[in-house]
């Protein structure tokens, strides 16, 4: 029996708007799957889809999961965009030199506060 992730699920007060917030970042489609809920797809289906929901009780920890996305431009001009877009910027982050495959990354958060990381797909090696 074989399983697979149907999508990726991120519970939020404000499910609609925050669908809009990461499907314009995304380039990707939203739609409305039930009342409250959205789903944010790639157009050409090729991604796992992520599904906003609406929860009452406001986020309070830092999340145990997150999303990396990746950006074919100069990162810092990807961050600069997302920061005018809604996102906080957390901070810079590179791992030493001394790594078998060392990256920089930026941690940000969305308007709601999800943590989530953007990285230079140039610069994204060891992952299979």
């Amino acid at each position: 029996m074989a399983t697979s992730v149907l999508a990726v699920v991120v519970d939020c007060r404000d499910s609609r708007s925050l669908a809009g917030w990461w499907a314009d970042i995304l380039g990707h489609q939203v739609s409305e799957r039930n009342p409250g809920e959205y789903e944010v797809y790639a157009p050409s289906g090729t991604s796992t889809p992520l599904y906003f929901m609406n929860v009452p009780e406001p986020k309070s920890l830092k999340n145990r999961l997150h999303l990396d996305i990746t950006t074919d431009g100069p990162l810092e001009e990807r961050v600069a965009r997302l920061v005018a877009s809604g996102a906080t910027l957390v901070e810079l982050r590179q791992d030493p030199a001394t790594f078998a495959n060392p990256d920089i990354w930026a941690v940000l958060r969305d308007p709601e506060g999800n943590e989530f990381c953007v990285l230079n797909a140039d610069s994204v090696t060891g992952l299979t």
